[in-house]
């Protein structure tokens, strides 16, 4: 009997990290979708109509769906954003969101091929899709990720004597196609937007209650603690002309006390303070961290 309550002791020790470590919250980001359009000509007559796009909404769903069952990301649909891709800082970070993602259909076409025999026929259906993404960081207005994929996607009817299957075109295939394809940028997309640490702001301070972004939706919960960072200045990369924030400094820590809000764009969290005073007048030249 003691050596077995001993094995249990040992089996218990060695599995308690492995538990812990799996059972860790990630903090979800932010991400929107600006946009997603059908480039090819693909079905398109003298009524087109680019908003309604069956195309773009199968690929914008797609995706949509594919981002979600990670686990890791917010979705916010904010359409028509491509004006705001130029602009810099806080008109960017308006939009409420850590990247936003905007995608095409670059390529689209399906054909149909057949094998006719002496007792049988076989008709083989095809669909090939292009898609091209960017991922832009809100906060420098950079796109950090830019690809594309092809994907393709097929189904066989037989019919022998007669007998067997007489399917018309698979209208599906156009759905596998486009998920095949963007089933090679999606790891990508998550990986680049995970390794950014994650940020979040102060909104105001309250009677000494520090009022932040974010709640429950995004991985917030009671009890947490972040670092308060003062943002390091800003330096221009003579080369490229590019805006580069160098560290920042800690300023201190905040504790999450309560989170409150109805949807991810209207949640906050109001934490304690502990640390070296800030300026309350100028919020924006601090952010938030994991610690």
């Amino acid at each position: 009997m003691t050596k077995k309550i001993l094995y249990m002791m040992a089996f218990l020790m060695l599995a308690m990290p492995a538990f812990s470590q799996s059972s860790d919250k990630t903090l979800k980001r932010k991400v929107a979708i600006g946009r997603f359009t059908n480039e090819t000509q693909y079905a398109k007559g003298i009524f087109y109509d680019r908003e309604n796009d069956p195309m773009r909404k199968q690929a914008l769903d797609i995706l949509s769906a594919k981002l979600a069952a990670s686990g890791k990301f917010i979705l916010l649909e904010r359409d028509g954003l491509e004006e705001l891709i130029a602009e810099a800082g806080e008109g960017m970070q308006k939009i409420g969101a850590d990247y936003i993602i905007l995608g095409s259909i670059t390529k689209f076409g399906r054909k149909v091929e057949g094998d006719q025999r002496i007792l049988s026929q076989t008709k083989t259906q095809t669909v090939e899709a292009g898609v091209s993404i960017r991922l832009v960081d809100v906060s420098s207005g950079l796109i950090i990720y830019s690809d594309e994929a092809s994907g393709f996607a097929e189904t066989t009817s037989k019919t022998t004597l007669g007998i067997g299957g007489k399917a018309g075109f698979d209208a599906t295939l156009s759905d596998k196609a486009i998920g095949a394809a963007l089933s090679q940028l999606v790891e990508n997309i998550i990986n680049k937007c995970m390794d950014k640490p994650w940020r979040g702001y102060v909104l105001t301070v309250e009677d000494g209650s520090y009022v932040i972004s974010g709640g429950k939706t995004q991985g917030i919960t009671e009890g947490a603690t972040f670092s308060l960072m003062k943002k390091g200045r800003m330096v221009t990369n003579p080369q490229t002309g590019i805006k580069i924030e160098m560290p920042g400094t800690k300023m201190g820590s905040l504790k999450v006390v309560t989170t409150m809000g109805d949807t991810p764009e209207t949640e906050i969290s109001f934490c304690t303070y502990e640390g070296k005073d800030i300026d309350t007048e100028k919020l924006m030249d601090y952010y938030i961290m994991e610690e």
